[in-house]
């Protein structure tokens, strides 16, 4: 089975669970695009977990097609998803954009010019700080190798390498 249809099988998953709302989970990908030289970060969350998030926050509802909407959500990712290398320096993550439907959010980013072999430890605390029951599934396609980490409450910090 491809990565593309286990994250499809995935969603689906996080489809029928939004509907009942038994369990909360995000899906993180990090691959290296050898066109760009640079390695792409993908995130998929519940819509309703990231909207409940944004209203929680700042008593309003959201309209992240809006840019200024986008840039609070920009910031909350930018504070709880970071990877460093092995340095412990952390590495510049661009934002790319995201996409928005009735049932995920999918945010784009990327680490410019730099190969997925130069992050060595990985931060993922979205969503997990506002929900409980949250698990983030971060899954690392290099070279046709996938390498899978889970991070909830107990493990928001790991290292890849």
């Amino acid at each position: 089975m491809t990565l593309r249809a286990l994250l499809a099988a995935a969603l689906a998953c996080c489809c029928i669970g939004a509907q009942a709302h038994q369990f909360h989970l995000g899906i993180t990908e990090l691959s290296f695009n050898p066109n760009t030289g640079s390695t792409e970060i993908v995130h998929t969350y519940m819509a309703h977990d990231i909207e409940a998030l944004l209203a929680n926050l700042y008593q309003r509802q959201f309209d992240l097609s809006l840019p200024q909407d986008e840039a609070i959500l920009r910031a909350y990712i930018d504070k709880q998803f970071w990877v460093r290398a092995k340095d412990q320096r952390r590495l510049p993550i661009r934002w790319v954009g995201l996409s928005v439907n009735s049932e995920s959010v999918v945010v784009y980013q990327e680490i410019e010019r730099s190969p997925l072999s130069d992050v060595a430890h990985i931060h993922n605390a979205v969503l997990i700080d506002f929900i409980a029951e949250q698990t983030n599934t971060l899954n690392v396609n290099e070279k046709s190798n996938i390498k899978t980490l889970l991070f909830d409450r107990t493990k928001l910090d790991q290292r890849l390498r």
